[in-house]
């Protein structure tokens, strides 16, 4: 079974960056689609970014792209989440997940079944 830590939060000034690392433990990480979704209080969870297992194809949510670029390891067994020019509307819990039912480049929370902690980024203005 896989399971997922985060790392690389932390308290940034807007229009700053921040990379954000998500390690996987366990079998057969190269072949599971990830994802990174994030939630502030009071609001529900966000799709941010998703990537194949190839590392070929990637989907954004609009408010990220252009901003935020996922990448992933295989050998280090880690996926990435490079963000820049943060905004304030970017402060979050920002949470890794892969999906191991679903072959493709999934965008959906219920597509997703492995969750990470969680780390928090803040962008004050």
């Amino acid at each position: 079974q896989v399971q997922l830590v985060e790392s690389g939060g932390g308290l940034v000034q807007a229009g700053g960056s921040l990379r954000l690392s998500c390690a996987a433990s366990g079998r057969t990480f190269s072949t599971y689609p990830m994802g990174w979704f994030r939630q502030a209080p009071g609001k529900e969870r966000e799709f941010v970014a998703s990537i194949s297992w190839t590392g070929i194809t990637t989907f954004y949510a609009d408010s990220v792209k252009g901003r935020f670029t996922i990448s992933r390891d295989n050998a280090k067994s880690t996926v990435y989440l490079q963000m820049n020019s943060l905004k304030p509307e970017d402060t979050a819990l920002y949470h890794c997940a892969a999906a191991t039912k679903v072959g493709a480049t999934p965008r959906l929370t219920r597509e997703f079944d492995i969750w990470g902690q969680g780390t928090q980024v803040t962008v004050s203005s």
